[in-house]
């Protein structure tokens, strides 16, 4: 599980964020929640419940619109394709988190809200990440 250390807590801000529908985040977390390339069926299986039974053809067209809109790759396997998140969880939490930054009228302001909203623990990473000589 590579959820540990998640700071959305809000799925629903997160996916209106990125530009994605319900259907299209759930896929998109299931790629990320996968080991390897996923399959259309395997899709299919990890999101198909009694109260949300899917079509083949639906997860399918979910998947192709994510590698138009960047958000997954597709790799031949056997006859069809097997699909993976372009970018993980935490390189797309950095991409919103740098694009919301750079649209505030105040940037220096929202950096600031920011700290303030963080944790110890997070405060403590962004320190270390801006004293480290090897980030940069």
């Amino acid at each position: 599980g590579g959820r540990r250390g998640r700071v959305n807590t809000d799925p629903a801000a997160a996916h209106v964020s990125i530009g994605l529908g319900n259907l299209e985040r759930a896929v998109l977390d299931a790629l990320w929640d996968a080991e390897s390339p996923q399959l259309v069926r395997d899709v299919l299986a990890t999101l198909s419940d009694a109260d949300r039974p899917l079509a083949y053809t639906t997860v399918q067209t979910v998947l192709e619109k994510l590698v138009r809109k960047g958000w997954a790759r597709r790799q031949r396997s056997g006859r069809g394709f097997a699909y993976i998140a372009s970018t993980s969880r935490e390189q797309t939490a950095a991409r919103l988190l740098h694009s919301l930054l750079r649209s505030a009228d105040e940037v220096d302001a929202a950096l600031l809200h920011f700290v303030g909203l963080s944790s110890d623990r997070e405060q403590e990473v962004l320190r270390q990440a801006l004293t480290d000589d090897d980030h940069t």
